[in-house]
């Protein structure tokens, strides 16, 4: 299987009470994931998260700690998928669809039912409200000499 690191950004709107989501078009049904998607070579996770938020919603934001860290095979496409998960803020920009042939919406969603798209298992539901976090750090080129 091929290891497939995805970051994704949780945001939620002023009451605190919605997550921003993207419907994603997908085969054979669509599905609603956070705004996020696969990192790039030579990218940190915190670049792709903003830059994946930026392309699939249009708003531009700053991370603030991790979320979570968790992963999935995906037996279909042969990938292990590791996904981190960033807790954000909104700094600027306006909601818009980029790309349209990979998002079909862009939608305020009540944060339980952001919770089940996010397969957060059922014994740690309300996790989203805790908005607990752990620092995210980049300890950037090491050479060892």
């Amino acid at each position: 299987m091929k290891r497939v690191d995805v970051a994704y950004v949780i945001l939620f709107d002023e009451s605190e009470q919605k997550v921003l989501m993207v419907k994603n078009s997908g085969s054979p049904t669509s599905y609603y994931t956070l705004p996020g998607g696969a990192v790039e070579k030579g990218e940190t996770l915190q670049d792709a998260a903003i830059r994946e938020v930026k392309e699939e919603t249009g708003l531009d934001v700053e991370v603030e700690g991790m979320f979570s860290v968790s992963e999935a095979f995906f037996e279909d496409r042969g990938h292990h998928a590791i996904f981190f998960t960033f807790i954000g803020e909104i700094i600027g920009g306006e909601i818009s669809i980029t790309y349209p042939e990979e998002i079909e919406e862009v939608v305020w969603m009540d944060a339980q039912e952001a919770e089940k798209h996010m397969r957060i298992p059922s014994d740690l539901e309300g996790l989203l409200f805790k908005r607990d976090s752990v620092p995210y750090m980049f300890q950037g080129s090491i050479v060892h000499t």
